[in-house]
């Protein structure tokens, strides 16, 4: 894509609100935009807030010093959930992400700006981050791939954290073949895609249910005939997952939530002040079973002896902007469990018309995701011929 070509689109659809600054770059190169938590030299990092300094960079945080040396350009940064700490970008200081299928409706969070990017061709394929699904929410949403790598795949440092435990850089794109391609430059672990002939697939006992009807006519379709199979509880790890979260992050924004509590938006002061408000014993309580659940979910792999789980990225279709926190737990309800687990997952879109439906497809290793959904692309695009 040509620089100029991907700031006119840019231009062209300001009113979704997908970026916050625009870079100043002149090289040629594959155009990448970069979620606004990620440091890029010469721009100000606002993590999608107003608290931060007013500062520029003085360096590349070291994911985007790596794809530079594939010869990436750094379109801009990308809006976002105020600090990441949302499902759907609707953000009070730099306005909401919209949806490009419906922009009444929210792109999905936290890295919408992001997903909106690939969604319009604003960029060849973009940089988010993902502590409780915030790479497949809105790739779900805006009907894009969304890539978010094993735990620990990509180095964080130089990015605002909200969980340092938890958060996941990984890339969102237009297919599987890019998301593979940007993670490798991304992460120095060379993925080459390699499409299975007959994937062994299985589906969570007992996690999929109270699904909207636009995602359970997805749903329907893509999991007609795949068998389920024992899987640790989905509430077990969505509460391990969110409990971490809320006090690492609590933690973090502990000081300008006293000094500052004005400057965040309603949604996300109150999500500091609940992180604030856990007991030590609880969080220690998780803590203590966070190393056993990831051990179940992997090993639950290998007895089943499948390929990949399969199953929704979200419960719903993206809600409208005006939408309130009832829609982050069925946002969240399906992704969030995998950042408990630590496993690799890949979301692409189910072959259907209408608002955009995302299909999770989970396995125990990069590659294993990455081969597995490249193989439900290629079916699912036969399907939509």
């Amino acid at each position: 894509m040509d620089l100029e070509e991907a700031r006119r689109r840019i231009r062209e659809h300001a009113d979704l609100n997908a970026f916050i600054s625009i870079s100043d770059e002149t090289r040629d190169g594959t155009v990448v935009a970069v979620k606004d938590l990620v440091d890029v030299a010469g721009m100000v990092t606002t993590a999608g807030g107003i608290i931060l300094p007013n500062t520029p960079a003085a360096h590349d945080a070291p994911v985007v010093a790596r794809i530079r040396e594939h010869g990436c350009v750094v379109v801009g940064k990308t809006n976002l959930h105020e600090f990441a700490f949302g499902a759907t970008s609707v953000n009070p200081h730099y306005g909401p992400v919209r949806n490009p299928h419906d922009p009444s409706r929210v792109a999905g969070g936290s890295s919408g700006g992001s997903a909106v990017a690939v969604a319009m061709g604003m960029c060849d394929w973009a940089i988010g981050s993902d502590t409780g699904g915030s790479i497949r929410i809105p790739s779900s949403l805006c009907g894009v791939v969304g890539f978010k790598p094993a735990l620990g795949s990509i180095e964080t440092s130089g990015v605002v954290p909200l969980s340092r435990s938890l958060d996941t850089l990984g890339p969102i794109a237009s297919d599987v073949a890019t998301a593979a391609a940007a993670y490798s430059m991304m992460s120095g672990e060379s993925l080459v895609v390699e499409p299975v002939r007959a994937p062994r697939l299985g589906l969570p006992a007992g996690w999929v249910a109270d699904l909207d009807d636009g995602t359970a006519q997805a749903w329907d379709m893509v999991s007609a005939g795949i068998p389920e199979v024992p899987f640790p509880s989905r509430d077990e790890l969505f509460k391990a997952g969110l409990m971490i979260l809320l006090v690492e992050a609590a933690a973090f924004h502990r000081r300008w939530a006293t000094e500052c509590p004005e400057k965040y938006g309603a949604d996300v002061i109150g999500h500091i002040r609940r992180g604030l408000g856990i007991l030590a014993v609880d969080f220690e309580d998780e803590l203590v079973a966070w190393p056993r659940l990831r051990a179940e979910a992997h090993r639950a792999m290998e007895v089943e002896g499948i390929d990949a789980l399969i199953l929704p990225a979200t419960a719903i279709v993206a809600p409208p902007i005006g939408a309130g926190d009832e829609v982050r737990e069925p946002l969240a309800r399906f992704t969030r469990p995998f950042n408990s687990t630590g496993q690799p997952v890949v979301t692409l879109p189910a072959p259907v018309s209408g608002l955009p439906v995302g299909i999770q497809v989970v396995a125990s290793t990069n590659s294993g995701a990455i081969n597995v959904a490249a193989t439900l692309e290629a079916k699912w695009r036969e399907l939509r011929s």
